[in-house]
């Protein structure tokens, strides 16, 4: 699959990852539909032109992910919704007991799963059942899925027990969602980031950001959404990655 002339929907896009990546496909000669809840999507948009259109959406709504999947099909225009990167999510720390001994909140421990995993598995459904309808390309291909998964799928740290478990989910879909689609010619990947410079991590103090590139071994800094993007991009392009989780983490083991 070539991005030039293709249309992707990309979620989460009004910042970070999945700015970089927006920014990355429209260069390549792609066309984007931007999907997020925040209003910095309609200036992104207007920021990359013609190639862009910008969605206000939930992803974990099936009205609001439906909508989204038709307007990105509509902007493909006769070849339909090529591909989604999915990299709407949140962060959450807390402990399963705080320093008195009182249990987490089960209500945020939901959130976390609603929003990354149910998201996650919201948005690839009704890509999928749009992309499916796509003639195919060169090796039958249809359309391409990539999620977004994080290091602390494999190596969570204290306090991560409910966003570990969610991106774990992500993980564990990414190889029986490629099984299920390879008869309609449809790809399934994860991208694994490690410590990135994304809005996520702009709360925490310089001390940790400094421990945390310390942490990495090479390169030792924190990574640059612009190469999570380049990934994506080479997801998209390389017909024999499917099914994969990739970690990209500049090999950091959290510990």
């Amino acid at each position: 699959m070539q991005v030039k002339d293709n249309a992707f929907l990309i979620t989460g896009a009004a910042s970070g990852l999945g700015a970089a990546t927006a920014e990355r496909l429209v260069a390549a000669g792609g066309r984007v539909t931007l999907c997020d809840l925040s209003e910095g999507i309609e200036d992104l948009a207007e920021r990359l032109g013609a190639a862009a259109i910008a969605v206000r959406g939930d992803v974990t709504s099936a009205d609001d992910i439906r909508a989204a999947v038709d307007a990105a099909m509509a902007h493909g225009g006769e070849a339909g919704l090529a591909g989604v990167v999915h990299c709407a999510g949140v962060v959450s720390v807390a402990k399963l007991l705080d320093r008195e001994g009182n249990p987490a909140d089960l209500d945020d421990y939901a959130r976390t799963q609603q929003i990354n995993l149910v998201g996650t598995f919201n948005v690839m459904r009704l890509a999928a059942a749009a992309m499916a309808g796509n003639a195919p390309g060169e090796d039958g291909e249809r359309g391409v899925i990539v999620n977004t998964a994080s290091v602390a799928a494999f190596d969570g740290q204290v306090g991560q027990c409910a966003y570990s478990a969610s991106k774990a989910g992500v993980v564990g879909m990414s190889l029986p969602a490629a099984r299920e689609l390879s008869r309609h010619g449809i790809r399934v990947m994860a991208i694994a980031p490690g410590v990135f410079e994304t809005p996520m991590m702009e709360d925490l103090p310089e001390a940790a950001v400094e421990a945390l590139s310390a942490a990495v071994p090479f390169p030792k800094r924190l990574g640059r959404p612009d190469e999570y993007a380049r990934l994506a991009e080479q997801i998209i392009t390389n017909p024999m990655l499917n099914g994969e989780v990739i970690r990209l983490d500049g090999g950091i083991r959290m510990q």
